[in-house]
């Protein structure tokens, strides 16, 4: 079944001051959407992008949060829902890189960056759907997205503390979808590479679209479309979509 109205629904989006985050935000909004924007020390970028939710006619707020903190992801649930109610969307996008991003061998990865990275990337994703799931399960709908990458399905090239935490999620994921097809949430993940306006990128522009079959480099309002799509369409769970220019053979 096709949801085209997302009125009365709030999403929570994790890193939503990234360019990722920002346009799934505001694609969201059109839909009549509210929206958690979380945010971790872009403060003024978050006040930026409520102002312009608000100004397309919802109900926006933001909330800090540091996600290699597994209290302050508490503090983010009981907050948002305190202020706004209980999330009906999760969009799990926040991510980071602790320590190298173009390793070369294992021994460049200390454990102490492998666990911070798994840390914000899945630890806090998991706890976060946690949070979020029993008032989805009451209200029989809810959409649970994570942002996952391709190095999750290839490995990469920024490292096994990054590729490892991404492709963990493909497993929650695929758990999660077959624990709660029938109660109405479906859960899916989006796996980008080589995003423009992102933080991710291991190298320059032009470098990378080198590596991209269709020759340039992706763009945030095409994830986000995505995840409209993940949204919108009651059909759709337990798959894990890569959006990548053709980089990787599904």
């Amino acid at each position: 079944m096709l949801t085209t109205d997302l009125t009365g629904n709030l999403a929570l989006i994790t890193g939503a001051t990234g360019g990722i985050g920002q346009a799934t935000a505001l694609t969201l909004a059109n839909l009549g959407c509210s929206i958690a924007v979380h945010y971790n020390s872009a403060s003024s970028t978050a006040t930026d992008l409520v102002k312009k939710l608000q100004e397309k006619g919802v109900n926006a707020e933001a909330f800090q949060a540091d996600l290699t903190n597994y209290d302050a992801v508490r503090t983010l649930h009981k907050d948002v829902t305190t202020s706004m109610g209980h999330p009906t969307i999760l969009f799990n996008n926040a991510g980071l890189i602790s320590g190298p991003n173009r390793a070369t061998d294992i021994s460049e990865i200390d454990i102490s960056d492998f666990e911070t990275t798994w840390k914000a990337n899945c630890g806090s994703a998991f706890l976060l759907t946690q949070l979020c799931m029993p008032a989805m399960v009451e209200k029989g709908w809810g959409r649970i997205i994570f942002c996952s990458s391709v190095a999750g399905f290839t490995g990469g090239v920024i490292g096994p503390h990054y590729a490892s935490s991404k492709s963990a999620l493909h497993g929650l994921i695929h758990w999660l979808a077959g624990a709660y097809a029938q109660r109405g949430i479906t859960v899916n993940g989006v796996a980008p590479a080589l995003i423009k306006d992102t933080k991710m990128l291991p190298g320059s522009n032009e470098e990378l679209a080198k590596k991209i079959p269709i020759g340039r480099l992706g763009t945030p309002d095409e994830i986000a479309a995505t995840v409209e799509w993940m949204v919108k369409t009651g059909y759709v769970t337990n798959k894990v979509v890569g959006v990548d220019g053709g980089m990787f053979v599904q």
